[in-house]
Order: structure tokens, then C-alpha cells, then sequence
């Protein structure tokens, strides 16, 4: 599975999902960001990731997971319909962001498997990142059994959201 492996004697040049938070912490620090996430597919995988990174209590906000559809309704503001779709995603990221007061939140979404749902096939990740610029989607299909989409998606969005933060200008706050 990606990121989060087991110790072996081989090394790898692929970063783990410790160290993909670990950039973030790095990022979200030197520029004075605050950083969220609501989470659906990855059930707070995410979050634990960001809530381990060095000086955590100093940027990462917090996060809502939103496993069940109402708690994306009702708690992150998510418009009532479909919820494996990028408007929930973006949805999220800018419900994460306004309720925990973040300068950038994350909003994931998904089908893990083993089967569809609503009519999106496993592997389905919606993802998105608001910031106050605006917010981007990112839609990927991944591979593997249900465990495995879900590991490969955190790491992506640790990934992604590492990515955005290195775009966004510093705060001046």
C-alpha cells in the first residue's frame, strides 16, 4: 500500500504518508497557513496523518468527518443530491474551511468499494482544495480493494494538498 508502510531493509525513495505530513507541517508553518479537511472516503486517515505533523497545534485546524451523507448536508453545508461528485468535494473543502477558520481545507470524497455506488465504480475519488483564491477538483480513478484505494487516496491528497500550499502566498495574519 502507499505511504503508510511496514519497515523493510530495502530502501525507497517513495516518501511515506508521515513524511508527506510532514511537508505539509513544514509548508503550512513557514507561511503561516492554517490548514483543515473534511473526509468521507478516507474516515479521518488524513486527519491523523496531519494531526501527528511537527508544531501541529500551531496550523492544522482540524477536520470533519463526514462519513455519512447527513453530516455532509447538514454540519458541512454540501448540497443535497449525489455525494460521490466534485461539487461535494468542493463543497467540503470550503465547509472545512469556513467552520474551522482555515486559510486552505481539503475535501475528499468517494467510492472505496468493493462495489459501485451511485453509479460511480470503486476506486471514484473526488478531491478538492479551497483556499481563498478559489478552489480546485481533482477526479482519479485508483485501483485495488477497498483498504488499498483508501490508503492510495490519502496519499494523494497529502500529496496534493503539500502541493497547494506551496502555491499559496503566505498569510498576513
Amino acid at each position: 500500500m502507499p505511504g503508510d508502510r511496514e519497515p523493510t531493509d530495502q530502501p525507497t525513495d517513495e516518501p511515506t504518508d508521515a513524511d508527506r505530513a510532514q511537508r505539509i507541517a513544514d509548508l503550512a508553518t513557514s507561511r503561516g497557513l492554517r490548514v483543515a479537511a473534511a473526509e468521507s472516503l478516507t474516515a479521518g486517515r488524513i486527519s491523523s496523518f496531519l494531526g501527528r505533523g511537527e508544531a501541529a497545534s500551531e496550523w492544522y485546524r482540524g477536520a470533519v468527518v463526514a462519513y455519512d451523507e447527513e453530516v455532509k448536508f447538514e454540519v458541512l453545508g454540501v448540497t443535497r443530491g449525489p455525494v460521490v461528485t466534485a461539487r461535494c468535494a468542493q463543497e467540503m473543502a470550503a465547509g472545512a474551511r469556513r467552520l474551522l477558520g482555515a486559510d486552505v481545507a481539503l475535501g475528499i470524497t468517494g467510492v472505496g468499494g468493493p462495489g459501485p455506488q451511485e453509479d460511480q465504480p470503486a476506486g471514484t475519488v473526488h478531491l478538492a482544495i479551497a483556499t481563498g483564491e478559489g478552489t480546485r477538483e481533482l477526479l482519479v480513478r485508483l485501483g485495488g480493494d477497498p483498504s488499498e484505494v483508501v490508503a492510495a487516496a490519502t496519499s494523494l491528497a497529502l500529496d496534493e494538498l503539500a502541493d497547494e500550499l506551496s502555491r499559496v502566498p503566505a498569510s498576513s495574519s
